[in-house]
């Protein structure tokens, strides 16, 4: 990850007048300190980034045989933790971020034994990249380790743990037992446990109910179905006997010829507009217009009825 910001780099001391990238000095066998300053200036002045790793994991390796270091006051335990910080710091710069715990538990075997200030930063780089939940677990873990409780970065880990990892994931109950809890009454004030319950029901408040999908609504319905058919039997009866009476009527109505449909249209026309009822010459129309309307009626419903 290129643009990732190198702001949280620790600031080491120098020992002296280092050239910069200097193997001769760097891989010096009893010069600790100068492999610190060497991966330093490879990341923030050089900007080799895989140079800057390979000689961080050059002074973790000869920190292995030693128990405690002390040079102008910095200890064993400060000078692994400071290796560690710019190692993190060149594996995002190299896009690696994904195995930067992994690579931090080389070195500490287990979360819990993870300084405070290594976890911060990997709570935020993962949080920057959008992954906060990989960090879950293991700061569940540092958090709930008695040893950790008085450790100066404790509050601040709880609070990144609540605000960078437990809210952004949803995990509102969890955060809310946090706060509440020996975890919450040890890194926060009466104040802030107020704010942070605050925080949590907003969140709370504010996140969206799941939408109905379009499976569930079509179950929904599919279920409605059959109810308001046993509410009213009748008119469904009724809607199918209507609808069997069209398809036997579209039937005929098809297979009809175009001249009787003719036929019936001109009858109909002399007898409604041109014909007089009252005339005597009248009837020979009308009683043929009635059987030719009869026959009709019996080619087109007459298999109907003779079906039922």
């Amino acid at each position: 990850m290129r643009n990732y910001s190198s702001a949280s780099l620790v600031r080491v001391r120098s020992t002296g007048s280092v050239p910069l990238g200097s193997p001769s000095l760097c891989w010096g066998p009893s010069n600790t300190l100068g492999l610190l300053d060497c991966a330093a200036e490879q990341l923030m002045v050089l900007r080799e980034f895989q140079s800057s790793l390979d000689t961080c994991e050059r002074g973790l390796e000869s920190l292995g045989g030693l128990g405690e270091l002390e040079d102008g006051g910095m200890k064993y335990a400060e000078l692994k933790s400071a290796f560690c910080i710019v190692g993190i710091q060149a594996l995002a710069e190299l896009n690696k971020w994904q195995g930067v715990l992994c690579w931090v538990l080389q070195y500490y075997g287990k979360p819990e034994k993870l300084p405070a200030k290594i976890l911060q930063m990997c709570i935020l780089l993962y949080r920057k990249v959008g992954e906060p939940a990989t960090m879950q677990e293991a700061t569940s873990h540092w958090l709930n380790y008695p040893a950790n409780s008085s450790v100066p970065g404790f509050g601040p880990v709880a609070e990144l743990y609540l605000l960078h990892i437990l809210l952004p994931c949803g995990r509102l109950a969890e955060a809310k037992e946090l706060v509440l809890g020996p975890v919450g009454s040890l890194a926060f004030s009466e104040d802030h446990r107020k704010a942070a319950l605050e925080m949590v029901e907003n969140q709370r408040r504010y996140t969206p109910t799941p939408t109905p999908t379009l499976s569930s609504t079509l179950a929904s319905s599919t279920e409605t179905i059959p109810q308001r058919g046993h509410d009213s039997p009748r008119l469904t009866a009724v809607l199918r006997l209507l609808h069997q009476g069209l398809l036997v009527a579209r039937a005929h109505l098809q297979s009809l010829p175009i001249q009787r449909a003719l036929l019936a249209a001109f009858l109909l026309y002399l007898l409604l507009v041109r014909v007089d009822p009252a005339l005597s010459s009248a009837f020979p129309w009308i009683s043929s217009l009635l059987r030719t309307l009869r026959h009709m009626w019996a080619a087109m419903f007459g298999p109907y009825h003779r079906s039922q």
